[in-house]
């Protein structure tokens, strides 16, 4: 099932990008205070790149690797950085997962609060004129 859920920041997109991206080991678990990230050596991410997941959602913690493998289930995600407005970055976050229309709320409303929290976060911590 694939959910989207898209929001406006009021930053530039090179900011956000840098947050969400670059910084993605460090801030995740900041906007989603149920996942731990981590790295087994300090490099820069690029493609290829493992980043170990721990999620203590659902009560056990479960280990995956974006593809995320979380036990059996994978889950295909993308994050797309569009201008928008006056400095602004429209953030759309995807997941595909095999989930059923029974979790479609939850898991949409978890999505939107990472989101809500990244928001939160860059807007706090940046100036509206900050470029990367």
């Amino acid at each position: 099932m694939l959910i989207e859920v898209s929001g406006d920041i009021d930053r530039p997109r090179q900011v956000v990008f840098r947050f969400y991206a670059d910084e993605h080991v460090q801030n995740h678990p900041r906007w989603d205070p149920d996942i731990d990230l981590w790295m087994d050596q300090d490099a820069p991410i690029r493609v290829g790149t493992i980043i170990r997941r721990r999620n203590r959602r659902w009560g056990t913690p479960i280990e995956g690797a974006m593809v995320t493998r979380e036990g059996a289930m994978e889950i295909h995600g993308r994050a797309v950085f569009d201008d928008s407005g006056e400095g602004g970055t429209r953030l759309t976050i995807s997941a595909d997962m095999p989930i059923d229309e029974s979790m479609r709320d939850a898991v949409t409303g978890m999505i939107e609060r990472s989101l809500q929290n990244i928001k939160q976060l860059v807007e706090a911590e940046t100036a509206p004129t900050e470029v990367a």
